[in-house]
């Protein structure tokens, strides 16, 4: 795992007004809490920041806190949670864990695909079940991800948390054996229903499909009904 430097500045401020200025201003709002630590409350400037996120070792990575104007011994922590806003995306707030390089803790750690699978090109799907896995290890031996290879994988097969292989044996994988982690699956095919032959017409099929009754007006009625009743003449003597 890769440790980085990131320098703090320690901020008694605090409040959604208070993190709105620090945001506004460059800085993200953080706190750094742990077992054995009182939380502190800090900023982070957004460009140092995102420099460190982005510097290959991505989220999982070992902070070395160096406080602004602070002669006291670094911290070490690592990042445990990043809040962003759902629409810019921007992150809003750093949630910062102080650990011990001799303790071992838990992290989460993203899995990674290698390779080809014949399914695919079979015309299968690459389905990921799980995105990443749980360890538990030292700070120091926390990996950036984990790599799986589906070159073997065919339609229907997939990988299981039980096939991982780790060369580091100070990692132990807490995530169940059985979870799957990615899957290949057969190409899905939309069929449109045909109705069945003879099935019964729906209301307004049904109602389009009667003949019209055109019903005559009173006064046609009346004239019809007259000359179907009408007496015939008497001829004269």
């Amino acid at each position: 795992m890769k440790e980085v430097i990131l320098e703090v500045k320690e901020r008694t401020e605090k409040g959604t007004r208070v993190s709105r200025r620090l945001r506004a201003a460059g800085t993200i709002p953080a706190i750094l809490y742990g077992a054995k630590q009182t939380p502190i409350s800090m900023g982070i400037a957004t460009k140092e920041f995102n420099r460190v996120i982005h510097s290959g070792a991505g989220e999982n990575v070992v902070l070395t806190l160096k406080f602004a104007g602070d002669k006291n011994e670094a911290k070490t922590a690592i990042i445990k949670e990043i809040q962003r806003d759902p629409v810019s995306r921007n992150i809003v707030h750093i949630d910062l864990l102080a650990i011990s390089l001799k303790d071992k803790i838990k992290v989460n750690i993203p899995i990674m695909v290698t390779g080809e699978a014949p399914g695919i090109k079979e015309g299968g799907i690459l389905e990921y079940v799980l995105r990443e896995v749980e360890i538990e290890c030292l700070p120091t031996h926390i990996p950036e991800h984990i790599m799986i290879d589906v070159s073997s994988l065919k339609i229907n097969e997939s990988i299981h948390v039980r096939d991982l292989k780790q060369d580091d044996d100070q990692i132990k994988v807490l995530t169940p054996a059985d979870r799957m982690l990615v899957s290949i699956v057969p190409p899905t095919i939309l069929e449109e229903p045909t109705p069945a032959e003879g099935a019964a017409l729906a209301p307004e099929a049904a109602a389009a499909a009667e003949p019209e009754v055109i019903k005559k007006g009173k006064k046609e009625e009346e004239l019809a009904e007259g000359t179907a009743a009408a007496p015939a003449k008497e001829e004269k003597k």
